[in-house]
C-alpha cells in the first residue's frame, strides 16, 4: 500500500535566538483588556513599537519565508503585518477556540511558555456524513493535533486554521500573535481573477 498526504495544512516552527529583558520588560507592562478566557493587549498593533523592532524584524523574515516557500508565488506579492498584539494567560486561564478572520497568515511568538506543559491546539472541523472511530489517531483520521510550544518558538499557519490553548496548567504563558495580508499582484489577470493591492 502506498498513501500520499494530499493537500496538507503547513504549520511551520520557527526558533528566535531569545528576546531581551528590555522587550519581555516592555510585554509585561502592557495595559490590557479581557478575552474569552485570558487577557489580550490593548495596543493591537504592539509590533509597531520602537522597542519591538528587532522581533519585528524577526517575525516578518519568517513570514516571507514561510510565504516563498509554502505558496512559492509566480507574481509579485507578498505577505505584510497588518495587527499584532500580545496575550497573557494565567494559570486555569485559557484561549478560546478560534480562527483569524481578514488575514492570510497567522502566527504565535512564544515570550514565556514550558515546553513541557503549553500545548498550540489546532483543528479540522468541517462536516462528516460517516464518522468512524479511530483505534489509533494519525494525520489523516485526526481532527486535532497538538505542538508543544516553548519560550521563543514561533509558529505560522494559515488563518483560517482553528485553534486554541488549553487551560495553562504552570506559570502564567505570554504570547504574542499576528494576522498578515498581501500587497502585489493576486492571481492571473488573464483567468479573470487578477487582483492589485497596495502596489
Amino acid at each position: 500500500m502506498i498513501t500520499h498526504s494530499l493537500f496538507p495544512t503547513a504549520v511551520t516552527f520557527f526558533q528566535h535566538k531569545g528576546i531581551t529583558e528590555k522587550e519581555i520588560k516592555f510585554l509585561t507592562e502592557q495595559k490590557t483588556r479581557g478575552n474569552q478566557g485570558n487577557t489580550t493587549s490593548v495596543d493591537n498593533n504592539i509590533l509597531n513599537n520602537k522597542e519591538m523592532k528587532k522581533l519585528k524584524q524577526f517575525i516578518e523574515k519568517a513570514v516571507k519565508e514561510y510565504f516563498k516557500n509554502i505558496y512559492q508565488p509566480k507574481n509579485n506579492v507578498e505577505p505584510y503585518i497588518t495587527q499584532s498584539w500580545s496575550n497573557y494567560t494565567k494559570k486555569g486561564q485559557f484561549h478560546h477556540k478560534h480562527a483569524h478572520p481578514n488575514s492570510f497568515i497567522s502566527g504565535v511568538f512564544y515570550v514565556q511558555a514550558d515546553k513541557t506543559k503549553d500545548k498550540i491546539y489546532f483543528y479540522k472541523e468541517e462536516y462528516k456524513q460517516i464518522k468512524i472511530p479511530a483505534k489509533e489517531y494519525n494525520l489523516f483520521n485526526s481532527e486535532s493535533w497538538w505542538f508543544e510550544t516553548g519560550t521563543n518558538d514561533l509558529v505560522i499557519f494559515p488563518s483560517n486554521l482553528i485553534h486554541m490553548v488549553e487551560k495553562v496548567v504552570g506559570k502564567e504563558r505570554i504570547s504574542l500573535s499576528f494576522n498578515t495580508f498581501l500587497k502585489g499582484y493576486i492571481g492571473e489577470d488573464t483567468e479573470l481573477t487578477g487582483l492589485h493591492i497596495g502596489a
